[in-house]
């Protein structure tokens, strides 16, 4: 997928990867406690997605059910990679570090960066 997602197809790619297929109207349902949208706004946000190759779509009677091309994980991966690539220049300690010097790490935070560490030294 080349081109970015933006945070409003975010929340529509949410919905989906947690349960599809579906249709616009029960994607708008499950974002009705959470967005002020209208139907037609799903529809917009859900065309653009498959326009960007994200969301796959197949018949069902009259209906469209759509369904994610790109895994969540996936997803996740490449905006991280571009968040340090942008922001760090390819680095991630001078992320840990920005937010260790920013006091946002909790004690289970570096808990489980220690983990994370001392497996990938295995």
């Amino acid at each position: 997928m080349a081109e970015r997602i933006s945070d409003a197809e975010h929340a529509v790619m949410e919905v989906l990867w947690d349960e599809a297929p579906l249709d616009a109207q029960s994607i708008f349902d499950r974002l009705a406690s959470t967005q002020s949208w209208t139907l037609a706004t799903v529809k917009t946000l859900l065309s653009r997605l498959v326009a960007k190759d994200a969301l796959a779509t197949e018949t069902e009677g009259r209906k469209f059910l759509y369904r994610p091309v790109i895994a969540r994980t996936d997803y996740v991966s490449g905006e991280s990679r571009r968040l340090v690539d942008r922001l760090f220049g390819g680095r991630l300690s001078p992320l840990v570090a920005q937010f260790a010097e920013a006091e946002t790490l909790s004690a289970d935070d570096i808990a489980e960066i220690e983990a994370l560490l001392r497996e990938l030294k295995k």
